[in-house]
Order: C-alpha cells, then sequence, then structure tokens
C-alpha cells in the first residue's frame, strides 16, 4: 500500500518543527490582537486630543491584560429564545477564516538549517503553500459572512439579525469588485502562487515596451507600479470585508445597539474582535505581497544579505535566520503601516448611509474593477509585458 505523504517533513524532526510553526503562526496572529487594540485606543485619543488608556501599567499597557481577564472570567450567557448551535459556533466561525488565511501568506525567505548528522530542513515561514495561494484565501474568506449570519440568527434579536442582513449584503456587494480588482494583477504575474508573486517583485523595475525591454533602476519591481488602480479598489474594498469604518453598517451602533453582536459577551465577543482584526492583518498582508514587494528588500537579494551576516557570525544556520528575520521585519513594516491606516480612517471618515454603501459598491467600484481587468488585458496583448 503506497504511504501518504502530508508534507509536513521527510522525518520526525522536521514534522514536529512545521506543526510548532504552524500554532506559532496562530499565535502571532492573536497575539496581535490586543497590540492593535491598543495601538487604536492610543490612536483615536491621539486623533481625538485625549489620553486614551493611561492608568494599568506604562502607557497603559497593562490594560490588555486586564481587559483579557475580564473576557474570560465574564459570566456565560446564552438568549433564552436563541439557537445555541449557530449562537455558539458563530465565534468559532468568525475566528477560522482570518487564520487560515493568514496561514498561507509567506512572511520571509526560507530558512536552510544543517548539520554534520542532520538536515538540510528547507523551513518556510508559511503554514502551507497551496500552490493557488489567493484562490485559496478568496474561497476561505468568503465563509466570514456565515459567522455573521450564524450570529445574527441565533441570537434571536432583531438588532442582530438585521445587522446579520447588512453584513450578508455588503459582503457579496464588495467580494465582487475585491475579486475583479486582483484580477489584473493575477494576468501581470501570471500565476496563483505567492510565492512566485513575491519572486517576480525583486530587482528594479522591469517591463516590455513595444518589444524592448525597459529597467528603471530607480524603483523596484512592485505591482502598484503596474496595477496602482486595482491596488486602490482592493484596498478599499477590504474595508467593506473587515466591517470597518466607513463600511461598518453591520454593527452601526447608533441604529441596531452593536449589530450581529449585540447579544454576546466575554470570550464569544473577544473571538468576534480576533476575527474582525484577523481579516485587516490579512488585507494588509495580501496588499503588502501583490503591491508591494511582499518581503523583498528593494536593492539587495538574500544571498547579499545572508553574505553580510556571515560577514559577523559566520556560514551557517544563525546567519540564514539573521536573514529569515530581516525580510519578515521587512514585510512587518508594511502591514502595520496598512494596520494604521485602517485605524486611522475608522477615527477619521464618517459612516456611509446604506444607500450609498450600495451605490459605491455596485455604481462605482464593481464598473472600475471591470475596467481595470480588461484594460490590463489589452495592454499585456499590446506591449506583452
Amino acid at each position: 500500500m503506497p504511504q501518504i505523504q502530508l508534507g509536513l517533513g521527510v522525518d520526525s524532526t522536521e514534522t514536529i518543527i512545521n506543526v510548532i510553526k504552524m500554532f506559532a503562526l496562530f499565535l502571532l496572529m492573536v497575539q496581535l490582537v490586543p497590540l492593535l487594540v491598543w495601538v487604536e485606543r492610543r490612536g483615536s485619543a491621539f486623533i481625538q486630543n485625549r489620553y486614551g488608556p493611561n492608568r494599568v501599567g506604562p502607557l497603559g499597557l497593562l490594560q490588555l491584560l486586564a481587559d483579557a481577564v475580564k473576557f474570560l472570567f465574564k459570566e456565560e450567557f446564552r438568549p433564552k429564545k436563541g439557537v445555541a448551535f449557530m449562537y455558539y459556533f458563530a465565534p468559532v466561525m468568525a475566528l477560522l477564516p482570518g487564520a487560515l488565511s493568514f496561514a498561507s501568506i509567506p512572511l520571509s525567505v526560507p530558512i536552510v538549517l544543517k548539520g554534520e548528522n542532520w538536515g538540510p530542513y528547507n523551513f518556510v515561514l508559511q503554514g502551507y503553500d497551496l500552490g493557488i495561494g489567493i484562490v485559496f484565501i478568496l474561497g476561505i474568506s468568503s465563509l466570514g459572512v456565515y459567522s455573521l449570519l450564524m450570529a445574527g440568527w441565533g441570537s434571536s434579536n432583531k438588532y442582530s439579525l438585521m445587522g446579520a442582513l447588512r453584513a450578508s449584503a455588503q459582503a457579496i456587494s464588495y467580494e465582487l469588485a475585491l475579486s475583479l480588482s486582483l484580477v489584473g494583477i493575477l494576468m501581470v504575474y501570471g500565476t496563483f502562487s505567492f510565492t512566485e508573486i513575491v519572486a517576480q517583485q525583486q530587482g528594479p523595475l522591469t517591463f516590455n515596451f513595444m518589444g524592448t525591454q525597459q529597467v528603471w533602476n530607480w524603483l523596484p519591481n512592485w505591482g502598484i507600479f503596474f496595477q496602482p488602480l486595482g491596488a486602490l479598489l482592493f484596498f478599499a474594498a477590504t474595508f467593506a470585508e473587515a466591517n470597518r469604518l466607513p463600511f461598518d453598517l453591520p454593527e452601526a451602533e447608533g441604529e441596531l445597539v452593536a449589530g450581529f453582536h449585540t447579544e454576546y459577551a466575554g470570550f464569544k465577543l473577544l473571538m468576534f474582535y480576533i476575527g474582525e482584526y484577523g481579516h485587516m492583518l490579512v488585507a494588509s498582508c495580501l496588499l503588502a505581497t501583490f503591491y508591494f514587494g511582499g518581503y523583498n528588500i528593494p536593492g539587495v537579494t538574500p544571498a547579499e544579505v545572508t553574505a553580510f551576516f556571515a560577514g559577523f557570525v559566520g556560514e551557517g544556520n544563525l546567519s540564514q535566520i539573521l536573514t529569515a528575520v530581516t525580510y519578515h521585519v521587512s514585510l512587518l513594516l508594511r502591514v502595520l503601516l496598512f494596520l494604521w491606516i485602517f485605524i486611522h480612517v475608522r477615527w477619521t471618515l464618517p459612516r456611509f448611509r446604506y444607500d450609498q454603501l450600495m451605490d459605491l459598491g455596485w455604481k462605482t467600484m464593481l464598473p472600475w474593477a471591470l475596467f481595470n481587468a480588461c484594460a490590463t488585458a489589452v495592454i499585456l496583448w499590446l506591449f506583452q509585458k
């Protein structure tokens, strides 16, 4: 009987390390959430000229621990007329899409480790590489709306149900524009693989014009220069997909109390928060991966960075690890910048009316996304990038 290859490693050591790596990636996403909450509180206070959390710990950092204790030990309850399965499974369903999507994104260059009597082992800083990364993420992310529908229906609350119906209509409206905005970048790179897309963005800006290859050494070979309109549409659509202002109609406090999670508290509410910030994190990672070079550092290659560190620590495993950490920090800086934009927009722009939200999705963003895909196809055909 043929053995089934799970793809976790060639031996038990590599398998154990890969399993630990996947748990570490999940914990990385979860641990970023309290930090983002702190940044959002302090950032909104700075924007509104007030203090923000400043009592529990230095700069209010220990307020996160106090909130975690409150979430974990708050009294459990369920609406008397609620549907138990939907009510309890909805927070879990809100958490899963973000976690599974984040695990499929490459966070740095691979690490090759070897010793005298073991290895070499090739570890990618990625939970799994399916080769169809963006198709997988679009499919998984679209399941997030089911958590909102289950929360609205399972709570047996009219405000929760109206918030869930708004969320489902909003998701359908903006998923079309979001998906179409990515068609252009996929045509440019000709692959669904995140690793190949990042690899094609190395080096200076290179393209073909009228049969002649043009190289602009003063610009990096990033997707934003090939798809500026697609990047703008994608970034705007991610606000709607993550239910962030000015697209947070599903949980409009002034109209629906708290929308789909009105009846939730404690740890279940925390899982909804993790899911929301998880969507923001995935959107920021995708924006960096598709349009801003991923983890690439302009002007240098991984081999040059490894050689630089080898001059201090010698050639070996440590220089490989330092190279991977450097490239991970390069991606993380881009992601943190986009996350700050998410936070800044929330405390800057007013909420749309519902008719404005629908008009923007169907009458503006969808036609422009379709135009961008068609224009990209025509340009590639004419100039053969």
